[in-house]
């Protein structure tokens, strides 16, 4: 029977490589994380526009299809 004897330098390079993943997967959960938190606590506030039949309606301005600002 043979035990495979791993060299210090190859467990170190394990180490490494897994702490790496690791800190790389805790930054993508923390950047969505952050992305979902704005988008659930954001409100965006009303800005100037032209609501539908309102306006010149001039060609390639743009309008809310259903504004929720009143």
């Amino acid at each position: 029977m043979s035990e495979i004897v791993s060299s210090p330098q190859a467990r170190r390079r394990k180490l490494v490589v897994g702490l790496a993943v690791g800190g790389g997967l805790l930054l993508l959960a923390g950047a969505n994380w952050h992305l979902v938190h704005v988008a659930i606590s954001s409100q965006p506030d009303c800005v100037p526009h032209l609501r539908r039949g309102e306006g010149e309606g001039r060609p390639g301005a743009y309008s809310a299809a259903r504004s929720a600002c009143r």
